[in-house]
């Protein structure tokens, strides 16, 4: 397991192969915006990470092992290019399965988009944060 946690923390442009060789050929990655299957769909979200962001990276805090799965649980730090508010940090965790062969059958990322990043973002964040007090009264 501390190859794959590894392999998360070093996560770079020039480390995608490394990362996509731990997943099975039509490994399912799914996190509240990408639902999508097959090594090729999963480099491609991990590169528009590193186009859309400033030094994204993961930070894995947990991790819990069962049988043919385990849990991570992380935080992801980058800052963003189109606003500059400073380094930002979302918490969640990423549920895997494993397949006969070892490699990563399914990535499921759980992290609460609302208030991990759309709070954050200048426009659409005070409107979150309008509804959120708005919802608690």
């Amino acid at each position: 397991m501390a190859s794959l946690v590894d392999a998360f923390e070093a996560l770079a442009p020039d480390t995608l192969d490394t990362l996509c060789a731990l997943y099975a050929d039509d490994a399912r990655f799914k996190d509240p915006f990408n639902d999508v299957r097959g090594q090729a769909a999963l480099r491609g979200i991990f590169a528009h990470m590193f186009q859309a962001l400033d030094a994204p990276r993961f930070e894995v805090r947990d991790v819990v092992v069962q049988d043919d799965q385990c849990f991570l649980t992380w935080d992801f730090r980058f800052r963003m290019k189109r606003f500059d508010r400073g380094e930002q940090t979302i918490h969640g965790g990423t549920h895997l399965r494993f397949g006969a062969d070892g490699r990563i059958a399914l990535h499921r990322d759980y992290w609460d988009a609302a208030e991990e990043l759309y709070e954050k973002l200048p426009v659409v964040g005070a409107l979150m944060r309008w509804l959120k007090r708005r919802a608690g009264t």
